[in-house]
C-alpha cells in the first residue's frame, strides 16, 4: 500500500510508516493540479494545515482509504465529501494539549504584564516604565470556559500559579470537576466573578459569539480575556466596543474568525496582544502528532485498530450492514438530545428493542453518545472514543432492554436529564436504511432526522402552522417536510419541520413572538 505525504511533517512519521512497510512518497508543497492527478495512485493521503483535501480531491482518490491530519483541525478537509465516498478521516487530538495549554499561559501572563507593547516600546527607542503597569496573577480568578484535555491543562497550570480557578462545561460533571480543583459554576456566575477568562470550546452554533455584547456586560470592569481555541469563540466585534469603553481591559488572541485577520480592528489594538495562531506551534507538539498520525494510519490500513476517527459515520462501514442503519439512527437521535437539552446533561438512558439490535448495544450506545458529546467536548469524538470520554467527563449512562411493540417490535430511545428537564427521543429504521425519529416524549412523530429541524410546541387550533410558515417564508426559509403530534384536539400540540436552510436569529425572534408557540428550538443533523 501507498501513502503520501503532502505537507512538511518530522522526519519519524516516514520512518515509522516505512518500517511497517508502506511505501511513502513525501512531497510536502505538491500544487493541487498535481495533487489532484496523482492522488488515485495511493491508500492515504497523510496533511498538516497547508494541503486543502478538497471534494475533488477525494473524487480523485479512487484507491484512498485514510486521510490523516497531523494536527486537530481538520478545516482544511472536506470531511463530508470523504464520509459520503467512505474514507476515513483521523487526526491526533491530543498531540498538541501541552503545547497549547502552555501558549494560553504565556498569552495570559504577557496580557497581564503588557509584555509585548512594553517590547515594542523598549526596542522602538523609548524607556517607558509608567506606561505599561500590570497586574499579578496571584490570587486572582481564572474563569476556564470548555473543560476538555487543554481547559484541563491550563486550569493546572493556573492553580500552580496561586489563582482561583472557576470552571464551565456543558458535560464534565461536578464531582469530576471538583476532583481536579475547578470550582464548577454556572455561566454567568463565571462571567461575574472572573478576573480573567479563557475559552476552551469547539466552534459550534451553539459556542459561537458565546462572549458577546450581553456577556461583557455580566463580566467584571477590568476582566481580561484570552482565546486560543477557535475564532469566532469571541464576538469580535463586541470585544472591539469592551475593549473601547474600558469594560474589558485587555484581550490576547490567538485564532480569529478570518484567518489571516487582514483589516481586523483587533489587531494593532493598544490593548490586545495577538499571535498568528501559534498554539500548536512547538518542535514537540510537531513531533507528537506526526509520530501519532504515523501509527494511526499504519494501524487502520493494517486492519489493526482505529484511534482519533474524526467522521465515525465512515468507520461505520466497518460494521455489519444490518446494525449500521441503527449506528447512524443513535448517532442522530444522541444529537438531538444533546441540542435539545437546555442545561448540563447529567444522565443519558438508551433504551433498546428486539433481538435484531439487542446483541450491538455497546456500539449502539457508542454511537448515542457520540452523537451528544459532538455538542459538547472540544475534541473529536467517534464511536471509539465516546465511551471514555463520557466515563471521564462523569457522565452518567444507562442501557436498558425495552419490550417489543406490535408496530414497532425493533426502536431504538434516547433519554436525557439535565438540571433543568428531561425529554425522550424514539426513532425507527424502516426498510433497509431509512432513518426515522417516530416520537419525543408523549407525541408520536415520523421526522426524517436529516439537516435542519425547527421544534416547537403550539396550541392545537387553527392558523398555527400557517403563521408560522409565513414568518420562514419572509425569511428565505423552504420547509421541505412538516410531521404533526397532539395530546388531544384543541389541546397542546408538538411541530417538527424539516427545512432546506436554518433560520438566522432574527427570524427565531420574530417566531417565538407568535401567540400560542414556546419551546422553539433548531436541531442540525449531519
Amino acid at each position: 500500500m501507498k501513502i503520501l505525504i503532502s505537507d512538511n511533517l518530522d522526519p519519524q512519521c516516514v520512518e515509522i510508516l516505512t518500517r511497517d512497510g508502506f511505501e511513502v512518497e513525501n512531497r510536502p508543497g505538491i500544487a493541487p493540479a498535481e495533487l489532484r492527478a496523482t492522488i488515485s495512485a495511493f491508500d492515504a493521503l497523510l496533511v498538516r494545515s497547508a494541503t486543502k483535501v478538497t471534494a475533488d480531491v477525494i473524487a480523485a482518490g479512487a484507491n484512498l482509504k485514510i486521510v490523516g491530519r497531523a494536527g486537530t483541525g481538520v478545516d482544511n478537509i472536506d470531511v463530508p465529501a470523504a464520509t459520503r465516498r467512505g474514507v476515513v478521516v483521523m487526526n491526533t487530538p491530543g498531540g498538541n494539549t501541552v503545547s497549547a495549554a502552555e501558549h494560553t499561559m504565556s498569552m495570559m501572563l504577557s496580557l497581564a504584564r503588557n509584555i509585548p507593547q512594553a517590547h515594542a516600546s523598549l526596542t522602538g527607542g523609548a524607556w517607558d516604565r509608567k506606561s505599561f503597569t500590570g497586574t499579578e496573577v496571584f490570587e486572582k480568578t481564572v474563569g476556564v470556559v470548555g473543560l476538555g484535555k487543554i481547559g484541563r491543562e491550563v486550569a493546572a497550570r493556573c492553580m500552580g500559579l496561586g489563582m482561583t480557578v472557576v470552571g464551565y462545561d456543558p458535560v464534565l460533571g461536578a464531582e469530576a470537576s471538583s476532583r481536579l480543583g475547578i470550582e464548577p459554576v454556572a455561566l454567568d456566575e463565571l462571567y461575574r466573578r472572573a478576573d480573567f477568562i479563557t475559552v476552551h470550546t469547539p466552534l459550534t452554533p451553539e459556542t459561537t459569539g458565546l462572549l458577546n455584547d450581553a456577556a461583557f456586560q455580566k463580566c467584571k470592569k477590568g476582566v481580561r480575556v484570552v482565546n486560543c481555541a477557535r475564532g469566532g469563540i469571541i464576538d469580535e466585534a463586541a470585544l472591539l466596543r469592551a475593549l473601547k469603553s474600558g469594560h474589558v481591559a485587555g484581550a490576547a488572541l490567538d485564532v480569529f474568525t478570518a484567518e489571516p485577520p487582514t483589516g481586523n480592528p483587533l489587531v494593532g489594538h493598544p490593548k490586545v496582544i495577538v499571535t498568528p495562531h501559534l498554539g500548536a506551534s512547538t518542535e514537540e507538539a510537531q513531533e507528537k502528532v506526526a509520530i501519532q498520525i504515523a501509527h494511526a494510519v499504519g494501524d487502520a490500513l493494517r486492519g489493526r485498530g482505529y484511534a482519533g476517527v474524526v467522521n465515525s459515520s465512515a468507520l461505520n462501514l466497518t460494521l455489519q450492514g444490518d446494525v449500521r442503519p441503527y449506528v447512524i439512527l443513535a448517532e442522530r437521535l444522541g444529537s438531538a438530545a444533546a441540542q435539545l437539552a437546555r442545561g448540563k446533561v447529567k444522565k443519558v438512558t438508551i433504551g433498546i428493542a428486539g433481538d435484531q439490535i439487542a446483541a450491538s448495544a455497546e456500539v449502539l450506545k457508542a454511537g448515542v453518545l457520540k452523537g451528544v458529546l459532538s455538542h459538547a467536548v472540544p475534541d473529536p469524538v467517534n464511536i471509539v472514543n465516546a465511551p471514555f470520554l463520557a466515563q471521564e467527563l462523569g457522565l452518567s449512562v444507562g442501557v436498558r432492554q425495552d419490550s417489543a411493540q406490535e408496530d414497532f417490535p425493533v426502536r431504538l430511545s434516547v433519554g436525557y436529564e439535565t438540571d433543568q428537564d428531561s425529554h425522550e427521543l424514539s426513532g425507527v429504521v424502516f426498510g433497509l436504511s431509512a432513518t426515522r425519529l417516530i416520537g419525543l416524549d408523549q407525541y408520536r412523530l415520523n421526522v426524517n432526522p436529516e439537516g435542519f429541524l425547527l421544534i416547537y410546541k403550539n396550541l392545537d387550533r387553527p392558523g398555527m402552522l400557517a403563521s408560522v410558515g409565513g414568518i420562514l417564508a419572509q425569511h428565505g426559509v423552504n420547509i421541505a417536510a412538516v410531521s404533526l403530534g397532539r395530546e388531544s384536539a384543541g389541546g397542546m400540540a408538538l411541530t417538527v419541520m424539516n427545512l432546506d436552510s436554518a433560520p438566522d436569529a432574527a427570524c427565531l425572534s420574530i417566531l417565538s413572538q407568535v401567540d400560542g408557540v414556546s419551546s422553539l428550538r433548531v436541531v442540525s443533523l449531519d
